[in-house]
């Protein structure tokens, strides 16, 4: 099982540590966004910082129906203990968490500042 908490802005935040090459590096603050159906978005600096390698450009349609283009990069997270590889979009916003990420597992959020974010895997 997995846990983060809720802010004071009252947004589901879980620490991820993000990294290449099953080399953990950083950890990261993600706020998980359940309209993002994405891995992970990250800001250029953080992605430079880390040496993530490009992998693609991608056109995505925002939720405001707009187009926009993202570069994507590689990325290795530590996922409910173990190593996984992941995209991650290239993304000026803080760090988001999206769908592709919590696919098969349970989210629970306590919907109260400093409450539990619980992330675990569905049997």
């Amino acid at each position: 099982m997995m846990q983060g908490f809720v802010n004071q802005n009252c947004e589901a935040m879980l620490p991820i540590v993000v990294g290449r090459d099953n080399k953990p590096r950083q950890m990261v603050e993600a706020l998980i966004d359940t309209g993002f159906t994405g891995f992970l978005s990250l800001p250029l600096s953080m992605i430079e910082s880390l040496g993530l390698p490009w992998i693609f450009s991608d056109s995505v349609t925002l939720g405001d129906g707009s187009e926009v283009i993202f570069q994507m990069y590689r990325a290795t997270v530590i996922w409910d203990g173990q190593f996984k590889v992941v995209d991650v979009a290239e993304s000026e916003s803080e760090p988001l968490l999206g769908m592709s990420l919590l696919y098969g597992f349970k989210l629970q959020v306590e919907a109260i500042e400093r409450g539990t974010v619980s992330i675990e895997a569905m049997t």
